[in-house]
């Protein structure tokens, strides 16, 4: 059955909406956007957190140093990164403990990639929706991003076929997180269809 990680939280009703909903991993972005935490936030608000959920920390330029430092603090278990990613930095944060997605955008995924995820998205949180189809496969652990929202999920994982589906702005209303759309998102991404 796919997986569901909700990105982008900022306040405790966030967290307990995917407490609620039983999401599998929170996302919390360190990167400059409109969902940006700092690292006194995520800690105070994974605090909260089921700890069977696990939790992603958003990178676009970050250092490796930053990035580890931020996992030693306590605040993830994952480092997402967007942008260009060297070999040598991903088996440094591995190294370190650190679980490792690496971001593809568009249609192109590398299979060689060290990562421990690899994700296709659409562009930097931009919430744009992919061309499912022609998402190439690969039998590595895939997330699938971009677009998607509590309507279109579904239809996504049945074209796709991705590990783990990630949403932010799809499950917001007027900005903010909306556990009703949270909690729709994850029982359509879930649900199981018996012919």
């Amino acid at each position: 059955m796919v997986k569901v990680k909700i990105c982008g939280l900022m306040k405790p009703d966030d967290i307990q909406a995917v407490n609620e909903a039983q999401a599998d991993f929170a996302g919390f972005v360190f990167a400059p956007s409109r969902h940006y935490v700092s690292l006194e936030t995520a800690l105070s608000l994974q605090t909260k957190l089921n700890p069977e959920i696990q939790k992603v920390g958003v990178f676009v330029k970050e250092s490796v140093a930053e990035i580890i430092a931020i996992h030693q603090a306590g605040a993830i278990d994952i480092a997402q990164l967007h942008g260009k990613s060297t070999p040598e930095e991903i088996a440094e944060l591995q190294d370190a403990g650190l679980k490792v997605i690496q971001v593809f955008e568009r249609q192109s995924i590398n299979d060689q990639s060290s990562a421990d995820y690899l994700m296709v998205d659409s562009g930097k949180g931009s919430g744009q929706t992919l061309n499912w189809e022609s998402i190439p496969h690969t039998n590595r652990t895939m997330i699938l991003a971009g677009g998607l929202n509590p309507s279109n999920v579904r239809h996504a994982v049945d074209v796709v076929n991705p590990d783990i589906v990630d949403v932010s702005t799809g499950v917001e209303t007027n900005g903010q997180k909306d556990p009703a759309k949270i909690m729709n998102f994850i029982k359509n991404a879930k649900e199981e269809y018996v012919l």
